[in-house]
């Protein structure tokens, strides 16, 4: 079985997370995809690229998740969700997938 990049694990997290939220009506469902995803992507990070990569990509998931909120007010939910989620995602494949 082929293995999913982190980078599309991690940027369905973000993308995902947002869309349970929005269409369920229940954040807390939401932050558990959020949450799931991250910590997949983390294992894959730490695997790939060792634990210091691993821990700044983390870092830039939750960041992006944060940052997402307050870009949301300038330019719209689903822009903001895309376009943070599209960063991680090319910050993951950058620093791990590239290599594997």
């Amino acid at each position: 079985m082929a293995r999913v990049p982190s980078a599309v694990v991690a940027a369905s997290g973000l993308v995902g997370g947002y869309g349970v939220a929005r269409w369920t009506k229940k954040r807390p469902l939401g932050g558990a995809v959020l949450a799931v995803a991250g910590a997949a992507a983390a294992q894959q990070w730490r695997t790939q690229a060792g634990n210091a990569a691993a821990g700044a990509l983390t870092a830039a998931y939750v960041g992006a998740f944060a940052g997402s909120h307050p870009l949301a007010k300038k330019i719209g939910a689903w822009p903001s969700v895309l376009g943070v989620a599209g960063a991680v995602a090319l910050a993951s494949w950058a620093v791990a997938d590239r290599k594997a």
